[in-house]
């Protein structure tokens, strides 16, 4: 909810319509098609991120619109290249990050608010996508990321080429397919929180991301939690608040 005398000084100031300002000092923004939450902000520390699969490009389009006019930042994720290309070019100033899948506006340069680094550590170059999905979100939540790419068991040796980068992370983000070793790997070597993302790379008895969703489930190492097959996005928001509440704030 906006702040109540800076709405009124506005309508004073003939800025906005009286019909604008109820709307912002409404805890929701309605739409013919979805009904926007602006208290999450308060209520959670972040904003509302969009989904954007299964809507159309001018869904998404109405919705970022009015998000912008009440955020000063706007995250959709699971973004088509069609759905993009509708947005920005309706839309100035929204950028699209293709190898992520998704599309962010913010009112300020999107730069480290706190000390510290949320390390994403991507067993393949087959999660690359699911890896910059998770270190984009860290982003916009204000933290630096540093993807770690291509350093699974497989080769364990790139591993430790990186483990002092990993251990220096205020939180690390571990994502892998196929049997999801990694994550347990990983945990085994550092002091810090892991968060492990299955993602659905791999053959046949993977089905999809299970394998790995199960082995990151029943992993023997401690400070693992697991997030769903493929969800960058709730790796990199877990990390992101965890990180906030690192740096006292």
């Amino acid at each position: 909810m906006a702040d109540v005398k800076e709405v009124l000084r506005m309508v004073q100031e003939g800025t906005i319509s009286m019909e604008e300002a109820e709307e912002l000092l409404q805890s929701v923004s309605r739409l013919e098609y979805a009904t926007l939450d602006l208290d999450r902000r308060l209520r959670t520390g972040f904003p509302e991120v969009v989904y954007a699969a299964g809507k159309t490009a001018e869904q998404l389009t109405g919705i970022f619109s009015r998000l912008m006019a009440h955020q000063d930042i706007v995250l959709a994720t699971r973004v088509s290249a069609e759905q993009a290309q509708h947005v920005t070019k309706t839309l100035p100033g929204v950028s699209y990050v293709a190898d992520a899948n998704l599309l962010y506006w913010s009112a300020r340069p999107l730069v480290p608010v706190r000390d510290g680094y949320v390390a994403v550590v991507a067993a393949g170059t087959s999660d690359w996508a699911v890896a910059q999905e998770a270190a984009w979100t860290v982003r916009c939540f204000g933290s630096e990321a540093r993807v770690i790419a291509d350093v699974g068991v497989a080769g364990i040796h790139r591993l430790f080429h990186r483990l002092e980068e990993i251990r220096g992370a205020a939180v690390i983000i571990c994502i892998a397919g196929m049997e999801g070793a990694l994550a347990s790997v990983v945990a085994g070597l550092v002091d810090k929180p892991v968060i492990a993302v299955p993602t659905s790379v791999g053959y046949g008895a993977n089905f999809g991301g299970v394998s790995a969703l199960l082995t990151m489930l029943n992993s023997c190492a401690n400070g693992v939690a697991v997030v769903n097959i493929d969800n960058g996005f709730g790796a990199g928001y877990m990390a992101g608040m965890i990180h906030r509440q690192i740096a006292g704030e």
